[in-house]
């Protein structure tokens, strides 16, 4: 990834993002979204829950919800392996993990290298990028997960937690 760090001649403006890969495709998230990255360990599937929740595993004594991040985005599924890494990310007050590809990496970047998402009739991806980041070697989707995760969602996984607990 050749991210340009904030460069003189803007307005000083910066963002703290942590890259990953889906697939073939770079995504980014705030690093203040982020509690942890761990690597890929098998979640307990629950009966009756979200097509895109995996299951829930133990983070040092609290049950979280597993995200599968592709699905979510309404790609085909993510397949883990021992490259796959969970980022634990909190969204309104709730941990969750998502499954990703890999973690690519964590930088600084200015603001102006965000571009906003083009005006185009595809359901859900706009509403989840708050833009995009134009790079020599490819785009990166700034997602916004409490966008992504609206607060009704993460009560119902909240729920299904509780009925793993």
């Amino acid at each position: 990834m050749n991210v340009v760090v904030n460069s003189p001649g803007n307005n000083g403006e910066t963002l703290e993002i942590i890259a990953f890969r889906l697939h073939d495709q770079e995504f980014c998230v705030r690093t203040t979204t982020i509690r942890e990255i761990r690597g890929w360990g098998p979640a307990t599937p629950i009966p009756h829950a979200p097509a895109d929740v995996i299951g829930v595993m133990n983070l040092r004594g609290t049950v979280i919800p597993i995200v599968d991040l592709a699905n979510k985005l309404g790609m085909r599924s993510t397949e883990p392996n021992e490259r796959s890494a969970i980022v634990v990310a909190e969204v309104y007050g709730m941990a969750m993990g998502l499954v990703v590809d890999r973690v690519s990496d964590i930088l600084t970047i200015s603001a102006s290298l965000l571009q906003p998402v083009p005006d185009i009739s595809v359901s859900g991806g706009r509403h989840y990028a708050d833009g995009i980041i134009a790079q020599p070697d490819g785009m990166i989707c700034f997602l916004n997960l409490e966008r992504m995760f609206e607060a009704t969602e993460t009560q119902d996984m909240a729920a299904t937690k509780m009925a793993a607990a």
